[in-house]
């Protein structure tokens, strides 16, 4: 593995040439608020669908084929003029064979407004999103979280020198010594943004200010760089086969993922899974694939076991979410199998998903 693994970092002609085939246009209707990535890859269309509606669900929150305008829910409206999330760009990273990567840029506005950048990234052989769960040994997240932290810490470390080298330093230069001194830097693997290039890794973690004093903040977020080779010790084995090039596909967590099966045998349904936080927490979104609309899940995963709170709708009078159902099933492999009950009649259906 080890000598494949090197061989396609060299031989970068072979190993970019699948991405010829993968073409992001934008989705219509573009406009100066929304221009927003749609990915063409005819060699699989099964992979262009899953890409196309882990992306639009989980940042548009609409599901690909419905009605109306795919911008309607995160657009600014009359009920809600000050919130809002526009998208401004995209941009198709290069990225070996198996890996497409792309870097939004956008706005988002509650409190107040402010400009965001995000990168996803999706296994090519699959159509999965990939977690940084999945890309790293077990006992070796800690070492790359470490690993991190020192490169941050230097880039901090060397600005604070030359913030304490002036002789007459301003009241700015020393909030920003007083930032900067102050700024947490653990990292936990699964907050930090992450995209693939031709021969490296860049994680993106956060900056040291707050909103209210960004304009301090000179350094702004942190782009670490690694190369692959760097950190072949600790690439898990479904990483190694996906820089490779190789077509062998290792089972990966539940994250991010995209499962299609029948509530009571009968009632076809599609759920995407969020991103597990560290104790096993999630929330998805799920539709009937007659009616396409999005209904809420929050879950956890323990061992082997999700369980799942459905709401139906918040009550004002009561001041609080008003249950629907739960579900309680077990993961095994490709497959979520178990049981959904109505919360009110108590009535129990199965319930059978396979990943997409």
């Amino acid at each position: 593995m080890k000598k494949i693994f090197v061989l396609c970092i060299m031989i970068s002609g072979l190993c970019f040439s699948q991405q010829k085939n993968v073409k992001i246009t934008d989705l219509p209707p573009r406009s100066e608020d929304f221009v927003f990535p749609v990915v063409a890859y005819p060699q699989n269309e099964r992979v262009e669908n899953k890409i196309n509606t882990f992306l639009q669900v989980d940042l548009l929150k609409y599901i690909p084929g419905s009605a109306g305008s795919p911008f309607q829910k995160v657009a600014a409206s009359e009920k809600s003029p000050s919130r809002y999330v526009y998208f401004y760009s995209w941009k198709k990273m290069d990225t070996p064979e198996n890996i497409l990567s792309i870097d939004i840029e956008g706005e988002a506005s509650g409190a107040y407004p402010e400009g965001f950048r995000i990168w996803e990234n999706f296994d090519l052989r699959t159509g999965n999103a990939i977690n940084t769960e999945d890309l790293f040994l077990p006992t070796a997240v800690k070492t790359v979280e470490g690993m991190i932290t020192k490169k941050v810490q230097k880039e901090i470390n060397d600005f604070l020198v030359k913030l304490k080298a002036e002789k007459n330093p301003t009241e700015d230069i020393k909030d920003q010594i007083a930032l900067y001194e102050g700024c947490d830097t653990d990292y936990p693997l699964g907050t930090i943004g992450y995209y693939f290039g031709k021969d490296k890794i860049t994680f993106v973690a956060e900056r040291c200010s707050n909103h209210a004093m960004r304009a301090l903040d000179e350094l702004d977020s942190y782009f670490i760089d690694f190369s692959y080779r760097e950190l072949q010790p600790y690439w898990a084995p479904y990483t190694k086969n996906l820089l490779s090039g190789s077509k062998h596909v290792d089972q990966t967590g539940l994250s991010n993922k995209l499962y299609h099966g029948k509530i009571d045998g009968k009632y076809p349904i599609t759920v995407l899974m969020g991103e597990l936080d560290s104790d096993g927490s999630f929330s998805a979104d799920y539709w009937y694939d007659k009616n396409k609309k999005l209904i809420e899940w929050y879950g956890k995963l323990k061992g082997n076991h999700i369980s799942i709170t459905e709401s139906d709708h918040y009550s004002e009078e009561a001041r609080q979410w008003m249950l629907k159902g739960f579900v309680e099933a077990e993961l095994k492999g490709n497959t979520i199998t178990g049981t959904w009950q109505d919360y009110e009649t108590k009535k129990y259906l199965k319930l059978e998903l396979e990943e997409l």
